[in-house]
């Protein structure tokens, strides 16, 4: 717009002393950040590239997050001890003071594992029979035998575990990375959501950028039709209709910013500008029709699917998890800085031998093709690929009031286990140790504060300088906790 009359914006006091754009503001506004270091080259993109605090070991995360609770004793924590004992009721000193979701103490008694483990790697790394593919993968594995939470349901959980706090309205850990060091994408969101399956509980909490602008939330690519909704011009308006009609909403939206300084119209701009950009770029990311045979073969992006898979299952599940896992390398390899891949569910009160199969058949094959295809292309060195989930599960059977059998396990947050690859860890190395039943941590706990704390040193930041104000307070993804657990580090 060029008319005077939308040009002119009367200089008031208030507008003197608070705009971040210019004045007073912007001067101690870029002095605060410099001293930060996160101060980009382009002040006016909020995702242009920043220095971290230190020389970074990962540039960009994949975290895979398996809604539920995958129970690790079948998976990655062998317990011969739970057959021994399985039918057998625990001494009352184990369960006193311990709340359940669902178990009723009097009643619950052991449940033995029929999963057979097997040694992999140099390393001897184990894992069941159910992750025949991750398995071969095990030198390249950092295993955490030891994580710990402390929320016992979904929700809180999963808030815990992806933002630091069990409290809505905070920032997730896509969300701080992005916050702190930008994306090296120019077409495409700095933080990307993939979601396959019915959905996990936290839903949005769970990628949202809380009191971060909103610039550094996560966008959520949809498996079909429009990669984000309304990306597509309607009919009958061009690009060049377009480009006209963003810079006119681009210069409201900077004389509105330049009288009240909000940082979120700076942020309603970027994402405008942004979109423009992702409507050619983000169609080609989803095109696979470029991907080799091979590749396309050993993520399975077109492998047969079980009929049925319980709660984890739904129509079209093996393919979305499966393109999902491609689309994060090809996403990594534009610039993208951190992926989430959210699957649910694993939540296996009941059915836990039969679900946990399916789900497994449907994970296994195309996270191992991630790790590989990364490696061979020289990316897992400078990427962060995690396994997580909220919590995980009881060697008790569930006895829930109601269950015709004791078939499934309930949520267990004393001890669980996370694994990781690349990024800065060490591979092949198992850390942490649980006793004979998977109850307690016996060896180098480790808390949801830590992981968080060591994974922003891997991307180059001290978790306590890495900060925001909001309502007064200097806010951090590890609240007042955590410790970098240097022994995770190669």
């Amino acid at each position: 717009m060029t008319h005077p009359q939308f040009r002119h914006v009367p200089l008031s006091r208030r507008r003197f002393f608070t705009s971040s754009a210019s004045g007073i503001g912007a001067l101690a506004l870029a002095g605060l950040l410099k001293d930060d270091r996160l101060l980009g080259a382009d002040s006016l993109n909020p995702l242009a590239s920043k220095a971290p605090h230190f020389a970074a070991r990962a540039k960009s995360c994949i975290c895979i997050f398996l809604e539920g609770g995958p129970s690790q004793m079948d998976l990655f924590d062998p317990k011969p001890k739970l057959n021994e004992l399985s039918g057998q009721k625990l001494p009352e000193s184990f369960t006193k003071n311990v709340r359940f979701a669902f178990i009723q103490k009097e009643g619950a008694v052991v449940m033995g594992c029929p999963r057979k483990f097997q040694k992999y790697g140099q390393s001897g790394m184990d894992f069941s029979d159910l992750l025949p593919h991750i398995a071969t993968c095990a030198d390249d594995i950092c295993m955490i035998r030891s994580m710990k939470t402390d929320a016992f349901n979904h929700h809180p959980g999963q808030l815990l575990m992806n933002t630091g706090s069990t409290m809505f309205g905070r920032p997730t850990l896509g969300s701080w990375l992005t916050y702190g060091l930008g994306s090296d994408s120019a077409n495409l969101p700095g933080y990307v959501v993939l979601n396959s399956g019915r959905g996990t509980s936290g839903g949005t909490s769970n990628w949202s950028s809380g009191f971060l602008p909103t610039t550094y939330s996560g966008v959520l690519f949809r498996n079909q039709g429009e990669p984000v909704l309304n990306l597509n011009n309607p009919a009958g308006l061009s690009d060049a209709m377009q480009r006209k009609s963003l810079d006119a909403i681009r210069d409201l939206n900077s004389m509105k910013h330049s009288q009240v300084g909000d940082g979120e119209i700076q942020s309603r701009i970027s994402a405008y500008e942004l979109a423009f950009r992702m409507q050619s770029a983000a169609p080609e990311l989803l095109d696979l029709s470029g991907e080799s045979k091979s590749t396309l073969a050993a993520y399975g992006v077109d492998r047969p699917e079980p009929s049925s898979g319980g709660r984890g299952g739904g129509k079209g599940v093996f393919h979305s998890f499966s393109a999902n896992c491609l689309l994060a390398r090809r996403l990594v390899e534009r610039g993208v800085r951190f992926i989430n891949l959210f699957h649910a569910s694993w939540d296996h009160h009941s059915e836990l031998d039969k679900e946990l199969k399916f789900n497994c058949q449907m994970v296994d094959q195309p996270i191992a093709a991630l790790l590989k295809d990364l490696k061979q292309r020289g990316l897992l060195d400078s990427t962060l690929v995690i396994w997580m989930s909220e919590f995980g599960r009881t060697p008790l059977g569930e006895n829930r009031a109601g269950f015709k059998a004791v078939s499934g396990r309930d949520h267990h947050p004393f001890a669980f286990t996370l694994w990781a690859a690349g990024g800065g860890l060490k591979r092949g190395y198992i850390h942490g140790q649980t006793d004979d039943i998977g109850w307690n941590i016996v060896e180098n706990p480790v808390h949801v504060h830590d992981f968080n704390a060591t994974l922003l040193h891997l991307f180059g930041f001290d978790h306590e300088k890495l900060t925001y104000r909001f309502q007064g307070r200097d806010y951090r993804l590890t609240d007042v906790h955590g410790n970098v657990v240097t022994k995770l580090l190669a």
